[in-house]
């Protein structure tokens, strides 16, 4: 019993010498800076102390955090699900992908009520889609669906505002509780707060809005938009301000700011401190007290000054004049100052926590758009001073290409949504952010011509390569003879002798049945005859036999020689995005009749190339037939030569570069086709006045006139220069 007692106490007096070796020092200092921060704690002055913060700020301020206007983050949350119920909603659980199988991606929009007002920036939005290739009629075969009530405005102040949403659209037979449909927002809640409540549930619906809350955004399923104004233009829009020639790295103002200045409720806390970071010399940060009814009652001590700054500066000169503009929240996260500062090249410095910045899922904004923070507001002036030059640079031309790809008109605005849409449906062929963050867009790259950038003709030189070394000629043969007359004959073999031709595909366009293929000339590349619709937007359609990158589009009475044809070809290649060819036209405006004029007299200006003899890379063939809406295609087939026009418009709108003309040994004499020559014996100038009719009404439905003016003309080495012939690599270009 001893020895059992006498080795417990030695394991108990072991663990106490363990203990103190190696813990004991550890305790020691722990009690002994205990000891100290409990006493700088009882001699750190409290916040409450007047004599000493009196200066600073009020305490019952310093004892709030933040805003006190701002609801907190659970009040948010509950307003957020006690409207959206839905608020887990992804595409894989809250969209029926069965509907967009059968007829691909077709968007239905409810029919409009006569009773019910629409406001004018609704209305450009159901017109955009009901214009756009999306629209369908027809709702079996819609695989989207876009509601005819106004839910734009969802301030129950406003006047726009429409009441009892949720039993209007549970009346409707095709809402399934919101599956397949999308809802566009621009303005949520109302004083004091703002919350997103929009006054109904949207159930399983997408939602494309404004001012959207990253902490309510459902990634992969709701659509982040810009807010824009009513008088934002339908389609077109005007150009970005920054131009080629009018590249200026240090503007006047480095730093700019002009607007409201909100004295009480949300918002108002950020633009209240923006006054701290004026200079009056570079930087440039004005605000005014005089908006809404009882400013005056709330008028503190700088409004006066303020009031009179205000209006020493023009609006639109700072954003000229400016390299950065300041983009602070309003009542709501966004503003329309945001696409201001995009169309004037002034980089966006935004200063909005919490804000889904638009279509952040496609557009890359750390490339156009500085992000701050606004309780770091003072800190601006030196972040921006830090930015490299070429890197400013970089930023301004990035927001110019943002700016017409997405933001120029409500067309390319709804256009967007649509178009993210239908890359979730199929991940596999969507676009890369590479696409949709480089010109001309992810609007203009199809994803359905390729994925891979190399057989687009813009990106040749970002990837590093070229286009393909041979060319396929389409020749469109509309004579209502059986038999092949000498002009194609003559042009086939001029064609198939060129060294970079692969074949020739000839668009039979005729009533009657074609020759045989003994009747056809032997040739050394392959001949294939494609019976084509008798539509004069058949030459444009993309045919799988088209395998080349370079197609070179022919009329059957076109006369060309071989060498004609390389060299053409050979100009091609350096400039694949353009339209290279022969016989060029042009057009001007006319102030007298107020329109687009038409011409086709010898000048040194040319705006326009025809197709009856021109190169073009083939993605113009998809983008033709699958880009524009059938309305488009079924104008041009109802006039006689439009088809012509409306690939250059296309080309022009795409590239915002001119055509190219090459050297041509003969002039081109424009044959009239045998449908339009018995019509009232009047066909050319029919056919002249048809043509101009065409361009007014392609510049109407594109919102402007995308052509653009040129006067080169590319001619070979040594062309008409007076030596020796054997030295000239084409010299038959110059035999008369």
């Amino acid at each position: 019993m001893q020895t059992r007692k006498k080795y417990i106490f030695l394991t108990f007096l072991a663990s106490w010498l363990l203990l103190f070796f190696f813990g004991g020092d550890k305790l020691r200092r722990f009690a002994f800076f205990s000891g100290r921060k409990a006493e700088a704690r009882r001699n750190w002055p409290r916040w409450t102390d007047r004599s000493l913060l009196k200066s600073f700020a009020d305490p019952e301020e310093l004892q709030s955090d933040g805003d006190p206007s701002l609801p907190s983050p659970r009040a948010r949350r509950a307003a957020w699900l006690s409207v959206y119920k839905n608020s887990r909603c992804r595409m894989e659980t809250c969209f029926d992908f069965s509907r967009c199988e059968k007829h691909g991606f077709k968007v239905f929009t409810y029919p409009r009520e006569r009773d019910q007002p629409l406001s004018e920036s609704y209305s450009k939005i159901l017109t955009s889609i009901e214009r756009s290739r999306y629209y369908t009629p027809n709702p079996e075969e819609a695989c989207l669906f876009i509601l005819s009530i106004d839910t734009l405005d969802r301030d129950h102040l406003s006047g726009q505002y429409v009441r009892n949403v949720d039993e209007k659209i549970r009346g409707f037979p095709l809402w399934n509780g919101g599956r397949n449909h999308l809802i566009f927002n621009l303005y949520s809640g109302t004083w004091p707060n703002y919350t997103e409540d929009l006054g109904f549930d949207i159930g399983q619906a997408i939602l494309a809005k404004a001012s959207f809350y990253t902490e309510h955004f459902r990634p992969g399923f709701d659509i982040s938009i810009p807010l824009f104004s009513k008088d934002h233009p339908q389609r077109g829009g005007e150009r970005g301000w920054l131009y080629q020639d009018s590249i200026r790295l240090q503007k006047k103002y480095l730093l700019v700011f002009k607007g409201k200045r909100y004295l009480t409720g949300i918002g108002s806390s950020t633009r209240n401190a923006l006054h701290h970071i004026h200079n009056g010399k570079d930087i440039v940060s004005l605000t005014t007290c005089k908006h809404g009814k009882d400013w005056e009652k709330h008028k503190d001590t700088r409004c006066d000054k303020d009031n009179v700054d205000y209006e020493k500066f023009d609006y639109q000169e700072l954003l000229h004049n400016s390299t950065f503009c300041i983009v602070p929240r309003g009542r709501r996260l966004g503003s329309f100052r945001f696409l201001e500062a995009l169309q004037a090249a002034c980089i966006p410095v935004l200063l909005s926590d919490g804000w889904e910045l638009p279509f952040a899922e496609a557009i890359d904004w750390g490339k156009a758009a500085v992000v701050g923070n606004e309780r770091l507001l003072l800190q601006i002036p030196s972040a921006v001073r830090c930015i490299h030059p070429e890197r400013v640079l970089a930023f301004q031309q990035q927001t110019q290409v943002l700016w017409d790809a997405y933001f120029s008109s409500v067309d390319k605005i709804v256009h967007t949504t649509l178009e993210i849409i239908k890359d979730r449906l199929l991940p596999h062929r969507s676009r890369s952010r590479f696409l949709w963050n480089t010109l001309p867009g992810g609007l203009l790259a199809l994803p359905g011509f390729s994925t891979h950038l190399g057989d687009f003709p813009f990106y040749y030189l970002q990837h590093g390569s070229s286009p393909s070394k041979k060319f396929t000629a389409l020749i469109r043969a509309v004579s209502p003879s059986s038999s092949l007359s000498q002009p194609i004959l003559r042009l086939i073999q001029a064609v198939s002798a060129s060294q970079y031709c692969a074949q020739i595909l000839v668009l039979w366009s005729c009533e009657k049945p074609p020759p045989p293929s003994g009747k056809w000339p032997q040739t050394t590349v392959p001949l294939t005859i494609i019976q084509g619709r008798r539509k004069l937007s058949d030459r444009f359609f993309p045919y799988t036999a088209i395998q080349t990158d370079a197609v070179l589009s022919l009329d059957e009475h076109t006369s060309l020689l071989t060498s004609e044809v390389d060299f053409a070809f050979v100009v091609w290649r350096s400039f694949p995005e353009r339209i290279v060819g022969f016989p060029t036209q042009s057009h001007f405006w006319d102030a007298e009749q107020q329109r687009w004029g038409y011409t086709s007299k010898w000048t040194n200006e040319l705006s326009i190339v025809l197709t009856a003899a021109a190169f073009y890379h083939r993605y113009y063939h998809s983008l033709f037939t699958e880009y524009l809406p059938a309305g488009l295609r079924e104008l041009v087939d109802g006039l006689a030569a439009c088809e012509d026009i409306l690939m250059n418009v296309l080309v022009a709108a795409v590239t915002k570069l001119p055509p190219i003309k090459v050297t041509q040994r003969k002039p081109h004499k424009e044959t009239v086709p045998q449908q339009v020559k018995g019509m009232a014996g009047a066909a050319d100038g029919r056919r002249f006045s048809q043509r101009q009719d065409c361009l007014n009404q392609l510049a109407d439905w594109f919102g402007y006139m995308p052509l653009v003016s040129s006067q080169l003309r590319l001619d070979p080495v040594l062309f008409k220069d007076q030596v020796s012939v054997l030295r000239k690599k084409y010299p038959r270009l110059e035999k008369p």
